[in-house]
């Protein structure tokens, strides 16, 4: 067991469990480490959000920091830390050179959250709709922004078997620097299964996510624009309710009660909103990672209705069906609606898969793996040359950029 070790977590934003996946999935983290005594400070330069978290509750140190200012040079030095974690490749490209001068001897670790360059590729050929493509990911400018922040850390979460499996059999990036790692989710006991409401119980559709996230207001429109008309046909008194925090104008000018189309903005409980619903319903058309949204559905024993995208690393047992096509989409979640026997079906594969992100599990491996970078860290990063290269290139361009901002500033 580690006592007093330290670890520096350097986040893009600061954590919203109950506003996105993201969100949860740092808060695991923060658990887990603290399960072996970690003393945790998160830092960010982003301003707090109403629905940010309270980190000081949770045991955990918050800290202010600024880009392109040496301030930060003086914060981490005080701090010597053991560990530093890349919350995305956007904040290892601000503070990993920094790190790495200041604290050489510190793991530098990227949680990547999902593949960020594969999520903005997707989007931009749906947006000029054409087909998506490795070789475009391959092409594109933020791909070799994130695969550079990943060789550069002795370190990388990967949230996605898909992802994994892409970094290794595509770019050839050695094993050594991937860490998959799931969400770290509970046991969901057999008693916690029989408390939770039955088919009958159940009404209505459901959706949730935060509005900011483009995936998600994309899927709440093509819901509205194509797929609930086909399902209001066919189920006249069922609702769509549509929760996610920060929902802007264009998403509330959806609302149509008429439709039975509702806009419920943010929701106080995530858990109770999937245990009131019967189906869960999200359409993903681009995106990355693991969806945040369907665990939670099946955490609760609500089946999902999703497109390939949005089952990507869940397909094995997914609680629910896998459409493309949008009257494909539409029958299956008539069908989950209207059968007991399909959606008690779809519903014990859901807990089935469940059982693949057991915490207890995940986190003795993430941190055996962690206890073993640790101890080799010197002959890992001579193993690592291409990261040794790309720091050395990062140390000569970034450093001095971030210098001549930081001297303009001044």
């Amino acid at each position: 067991m580690f006592v007093d070790k330290k670890l520096l977590i350097i986040g893009f934003v600061w954590p919203e469990p109950n506003s996105s996946a993201a969100g949860s999935r740092m808060m695991q983290l923060i658990e887990a480490f603290q399960e072996q005594n970690y003393q945790i400070t998160f830092a960010s330069a982003a301003a707090e959000s109403e629905h940010a978290v309270d980190l000081s509750n949770n045991g955990v140190q918050v800290a202010n920091i600024k880009l392109n200012h040496n301030s930060f040079d003086e914060f981490i030095n005080d701090l010597q830390p053991d560990i530093v974690m890349f919350n995305r490749f956007m904040s290892e490209e601000q503070f990993g050179w920094r790190v790495a001068e200041q604290c050489p001897n510190a793991l530098r670790v990227l949680d990547t959250e999902d593949l960020h360059s594969l999520r903005k590729t997707r989007q931009e050929c749906f947006k000029k709709d054409i087909e998506f493509s490795i070789e475009k990911w391959l092409q594109a400018d933020i791909t070799k922004r994130e695969i550079a922040s990943i060789y550069r850390c002795d370190l990388s979460f990967i949230i996605s078997k898909y992802e994994i499996t892409l970094l290794q059999e595509v770019l050839k990036i050695d094993t050594s620097l991937l860490c998959y790692l799931p969400f770290m989710l509970d046991e969901v006991s057999e008693s916690d299964i029989e408390k939770l409401p039955n088919f009958n119980e159940r009404q209505h559709f459901v959706t949730i996510g935060n509005f900011r996230h483009e995936p998600n207001y994309d899927s709440v429109l093509y819901l509205k624009e194509t797929i609930w008309p086909l399902i209001k046909q066919q189920l006249p008194k069922a609702e769509m309710h549509v929760y996610g925090s920060y929902p802007m104008q264009k998403a509330t000018q959806l609302h149509n009660e008429r439709e039975g189309f509702l806009i419920k903005g943010w929701a106080d409980d995530a858990n109770r909103v999937m245990q009131k619903a019967r189906v869960c319903l999200a359409p993903l058309r681009f995106g990355a990672g693991l969806k945040g949204k369907f665990i939670t559905a099946m955490q609760n024993g609500t089946p999902s209705v999703t497109t390939s995208l949005g089952a990507e690393g869940l397909e094995d047992s997914f609680g629910g069906f896998i459409e493309d096509n949008p009257q494909n989409i539409a029958q299956r979640a008539i069908e989950l609606y209207n059968s007991e026997d399909i959606w008690k079906s779809k519903q014990g594969n859901g807990f089935e898969l469940i059982k693949q992100f057991d915490k207890m599990y995940l986190q003795k491996e993430l941190l055996n793996t962690i206890l073993q970078k640790i101890n080799n860290l010197n002959q890992n990063r001579l193993n690592n040359f291409t990261g040794a290269m790309l720091q050395h290139q990062t140390l000569l361009s970034t450093k001095y950029m971030s210098k001549w901002i930081e001297g303009k500033n001044s």
